[in-house]
């Protein structure tokens, strides 16, 4: 082969493929003949990095050896090697791993401190102490229960903290687990550590 270039793009590519069979990696490899990234600076070996699943979101990460590309700025030859990584791609692809084991909720709440009534003090009181204790937690004010379980359902919350004139009177709330649809009333005074407690152990 006449053409110096061909030549040593050959022995670089027997090189990798060599390192590759070593590695035991060569059924995660493609070799693609029509891929094409900065022609006007890229030296070497271009690679792209796609997901292998149900979610098609073209390449996540994309590089390869640019030996001229400092020089450009610097005035001397720095060889180089380099990836970029899709970040806002791979989080998609989490986003819709988690959605297919049923794990993705559509908001981070972890309680919903529904007063039953108009009582915003005692709203800001509870959920404070919620905050305080590393609890993701929202409230919500109205007197009909059911508004209260069915903002929670929708949103994904999982724990609700309900709070009505007679829990006011003995000191004590009600902690329902909207995905077991139990609920059970405790002490006013120790409803944060019963959560905490009930988060930690789903």
């Amino acid at each position: 082969m006449e053409n110096k270039g061909s030549v040593v793009a050959l022995n670089e590519l027997e090189i990798l493929f060599k390192a590759l069979e070593k590695a035991n990696a060569t059924d995660k490899m493609v070799f693609d003949l029509s891929l094409a990234r900065g022609l006007d600076y890229y030296t070497g070996v271009i690679y792209e990095a796609v997901f292998k699943g149900t979610t098609q979101v073209g390449s996540i990460a994309a590089g390869g050896r640019y030996d001229n590309l400092v020089g450009m700025f610097s005035g001397k030859q720095v060889p180089a090697v380099g990836v970029s990584l899709g970040i806002e791609r791979v989080f998609a692809i989490m986003e819709q791993q988690e959605k297919e084991r049923n794990e993705a909720r559509p908001t981070e709440t972890e309680v919903l401190v529904s007063i039953l009534g108009k009582d915003l003090i005692l709203a800001a009181e509870l959920v404070s102490e919620l905050w305080n204790a590393g609890i993701k937690a929202e409230f919500k004010l109205t007197s009909r229960v059911q508004n209260h379980i069915k903002y929670a359902t929708q949103s994904g919350i999982p724990w609700m903290v309900l709070v009505g004139e007679a829990e006011v009177q003995k000191q004590k709330v009600k902690l329902k687990d909207i995905k077991a649809n139990q609920e059970e009333e405790v002490d006013r005074k120790d409803f944060t550590q019963e959560l905490k407690r009930r988060l930690s152990n789903p």
